[in-house]
């Protein structure tokens, strides 16, 4: 189902951007923008983007096997990491381009009206992309997704620059072009950054928001037989979530009957929180007893 869905957005991104890039490079080659061709740049640089969003998901929803028994997961958040590097390259070439062009300013042309009409389109398109993308990301939970959407808004963001720097031009000043080159590149780059360090939060076995361990703790309180919850821990994995639970039940329960309500907590969870991919559940006695059985 989640791939599904994922597969089904890319598809959409990957149309969307390829005719949008072209549309928006023979904007700017016609209308002599230079903000306009770098902004056709970053929009077809997000096909590429689109297509590692594609691998990543196919590789995370691969099954656990011999050498992978934790799953595959992290794959999504490699993918955001290219993605961001891809974003941040891309970002640079940009700025490179803004900075040649304002050392000779004197050759600047002004822009055309075509470019102006196709930097409103790209803002309107890219922002709808956006809000398509992310709402799919956080349906599914896709870190690779969720970056790809930020993707298509930093690339509606860098038609708001080029919105302004070829209005401007228009209006007599040529310069805010290039200069609408160089705030392009600055959006993009902070984007870029954005995504590397969310991705890497997920690499590195960050424990899940506060939110959510509130919300098991008091789910296993919940549970009949449970007299307290001696401590949890949690951790990112990709866009799942790896949890160790003690939990102290009477100490005067057989084994068996431990071991059932320690059962019972953790399907329970896991059924309340599909971002749980498994739940390690300890069992120790509240009042008297020698130990608690691991589950």
């Amino acid at each position: 189902m989640e791939d599904r869905i994922a597969m089904r957005v890319s598809r959409v991104s990957i149309v969307v951007n390829f005719v949008l890039s072209v549309l928006k490079l023979l904007a700017g080659l016609l209308a002599r923008s230079g903000a306009m061709v770098s902004d056709a740049v970053h929009s077809a640089s997000d096909v590429f983007s689109t297509v590692i969003v594609i691998i990543g998901v196919k590789a995370a929803g691969k099954d656990s096997d011999r050498e992978h028994p934790y799953g595959h997961e992290r794959m999504e958040s490699v993918a955001a990491i290219v993605l961001a590097v891809v974003l941040l390259f891309t970002g640079l070439l940009i700025g490179l381009e803004g900075v040649k062009r304002l050392r000779t300013p004197e050759d600047l042309p002004v822009p055309g009206v075509l470019a102006l009409i196709a930097a409103i389109v790209s803002i309107l398109v890219k922002e709808g992309l956006y809000r398509y993308t992310i709402a799919a990301a956080n349906q599914i939970r896709s870190d690779a997704l969720r970056a790809d959407a930020w993707h298509h808004r930093s690339d509606a963001l860098s038609s708001v620059g080029a919105l302004i720097g070829i209005g401007g031009a228009q209006l007599g000043w040529p310069i805010l072009d290039p200069i609408a080159s160089l705030l392009i590149c600055l959006m993009i780059g902070k984007a870029a950054l954005d995504i590397f360090r969310e991705a890497v939060r997920k690499m590195v076995d960050e424990r899940c928001d506060e939110a959510t361990e509130s919300a098991i703790r008091s789910l296993a309180l919940g549970h009949a037989g449970v007299d307290g919850v001696d401590a949890l821990r949690s951790r990112q994995f990709g866009n799942k979530i790896y949890v160790d639970m003690e939990i102290a039940v009477n100490g005067g329960m057989t084994l068996t009957e431990a071991h059932a309500i320690a059962e019972g907590v953790h399907d329970e969870i896991e059924a309340a929180f599909p971002q749980v991919k498994h739940i390690m559940i300890h069992v120790n006695p509240s009042a008297g007893g020698d130990s608690g059985k691991e589950k």
